[in-house]
């Protein structure tokens, strides 16, 4: 699954619309609170780590780092 869609697939597990996530993003953390401008991060893949861990904390996630198994 691409990051897209995958980050696409929490909002909806979450109940949320991107309107909503934007929203709270801009209140949170200062996002811009442009549906379009999120999509564009989406569909260009250009998503910075700082930004993909306000947005997992925006849906209530947070980011885990786990050694792979056996490695």
């Amino acid at each position: 699954m691409d990051t897209r869609n995958e980050i696409k697939s929490y909002i909806v597990r979450e109940g949320m619309t991107m309107t909503e996530l934007v929203e709270k993003l801009a209140e949170q953390y200062g996002w811009s609170a442009s549906v379009p401008n999120l999509s564009g991060k989406l569909r260009r893949d250009s998503l910075r780590y700082r930004e993909a861990v306000e947005l997992a904390d925006a849906l209530g996630y947070e980011i885990v780092w786990k050694k792979q198994g056996g490695r």
